[in-house]
């Protein structure tokens, strides 16, 4: 009887403690901690080793960033541009008034006539309550236009124009174009010869056809004639 008991003790104790250790409390799991813990300690190195690379690169881009600043500070000089617009600059200041020729063109020549008593419904009021009108004539070639328009205007012999109804106060004047110059806004003239004119409102209508025939011509804003060298107002105020 004694040897049994601790036989049963035993098992039972035995029993006990595989039951123990099958549904006591689970143990808390420090191994997943840990591994993540060696990832993160093996992911520094791995961190730092992009650092170095990040930094390897930033001191590798000095190099190629100096070469490229100084290659375009080669490749584009300012001073190829600069010659050739100092080159032309003489060539033009030696072109001014000095000489050269006009173009030959071809157009019809503006004339002006007068229209007695108009007072200034068909052109400028000029004279006596009169009217300067413009006409024109066929094409013409020319360089100067000036000259062909005066030269026209002081051949024409006839006090009347046609059957227009406008006088030629100039008919019977002996003027000659002697030559001109144009400044951009006045064009001077220089004429030879005398005037013959009928009165005293005649004077102010030669004028008128003389200063806008001219003004026409070069397309100047006025102009200054002289007669045998003294301004046309002086020559005409002896009539």
């Amino acid at each position: 009887m004694k040897p049994i008991r601790p036989v049963l003790g035993t098992a039972a104790l035995a029993a006990l403690l595989t039951l123990t250790a099958c549904f006591g409390p689970p143990s808390p799991a420090p191994s997943p901690s840990s591994p993540s813990a060696s990832t993160t300690a093996s992911s520094t190195p791995a961190s730092s080793s992009p650092t170095a690379s990040a930094s390897t690169a930033a001191s590798g881009s000095p190099a190629p960033s100096s070469s490229a600043p100084s290659s375009p500070a080669q490749t584009t000089p300012p001073a190829a541009p600069s010659q050739p617009t100092v080159a032309p600059a003489p060539p033009a200041s030696s072109t001014p008034a000095a000489g050269g020729q006009l173009p030959e063109q071809t157009a019809p020549l503006t004339i002006y006539y007068i229209a007695i008593e108009d007072g200034g419904v068909s052109g400028p009021s000029v004279g006596c309550g009169d009217s300067a009108v413009a006409t024109y004539t066929e094409p013409v070639t020319f360089r100067d236009q000036v000259g062909p328009s005066l030269t026209r205007l002081f051949a024409n012999r006839s006090r009347e124009v046609g059957q227009s109804g406008l006088v030629n106060v100039l008919y019977q004047s002996t003027l000659k174009y002697l030559g001109g110059s144009f400044d951009g806004t006045t064009i001077t003239v220089y004429l030879s010869g005398s005037f013959f004119l009928g009165g005293v409102c005649d004077i102010p209508r030669a004028e008128a056809q003389i200063n806008l025939t001219a003004i026409a011509a070069a397309g100047a804003k006025r102009a200054a004639v002289f007669v045998n060298g003294r301004p046309m107002a002086d020559v005409l105020s002896l009539k």
